[in-house]
């Protein structure tokens, strides 16, 4: 699910820098563009993960889902959204969703998906999402922030869609072992800090399910709680991070 990463993260474009971390303006996978997106949204779902083909799969995102979004019906803006199998998931738990995807062909095929429920499914810039000013009760994320050019702006951006009290959902990972890259959960903890209320991070790497195989780098779910309607008002600083 990405916008700006290939379809599975731990195989890169040829020309794609050793580098795993982009310079600001400066993309680490300059080959995956709209062009690129718009001819693997054909075979994107081929991956366990991504198409959620396999029922044991799809029931182990969706569990996680239930732990990582806020537990009522709430607004949910999926960017990166693929061809939108997370956001059937919300979509199906009661959630209103939003997804974002730069590839028509994506978000066609995501449409597909979830005809007859509560969503909108638009094209899109995830770094910008086209919202407007419409506020989200949780911004999910995955596979995304790890290939953008400046990670840290595309986080105030997401964190300014949140209402008071939001929630930042971000799976991302490091992968490779020659040439690892990715985003390490300490790296992005760090970026985070700032903006939330409070932090924890959750290890995927010991559920096999979740990726129909087994995996050994690094790969994590971060969830954030933004400070609440009474510290955004009085300008209160954020705690530090929870384990």
């Amino acid at each position: 699910m990405s916008t700006d990463a290939t379809a599975d993260p731990s195989r890169r474009p040829r020309s794609a820098p050793a580098n795993p971390r982009a310079r600001p303006r400066e993309s680490p996978l300059p080959t995956a563009g709209a062009a690129y997106w718009e001819a693997a949204a054909a075979s994107f779902d081929d991956e366990p993960d991504h198409g959620l083909r396999d029922p044991a799969v799809r029931a182990a995102w969706a569990a996680r889902l239930r732990t990582w979004l806020p537990s009522g019906p709430a607004a949910v803006l999926d960017l990166g959204c693929g061809t939108g199998s997370l956001a059937l998931l919300a979509a199906e738990q009661g959630h209103r969703v939003t997804g974002v995807d730069r590839s028509p062909r994506m978000i066609a095929r995501a449409r597909a998906k979830l005809a007859g429920h509560e969503a909108a499914l638009l094209v899109g810039d995830a770094a910008q999402p086209p919202v407007g000013e419409r506020r989200f009760d949780a911004v999910l994320v995955r596979h995304v922030l790890w290939a953008l050019p400046d990670a840290a702006a595309a986080l105030r951006r997401w964190a300014g869609l949140l209402a008071p009290g939001g929630r930042l959902v971000l799976v991302e990972g490091r992968w490779g072992e020659a040439e690892p890259m990715g985003l390490p959960a300490a790296e992005l903890t760090d970026l985070v800090a700032p903006l939330a209320a409070g932090i924890r991070v959750e290890s995927l790497v010991g559920d096999p399910v979740l990726w129909g195989k087994e995996v050994t780098d690094e790969r994590y779910a971060l969830i954030a709680e933004l400070p609440g309607r009474d510290a955004a008002v009085t300008g209160a600083v954020p705690q530090p991070p929870c384990g």
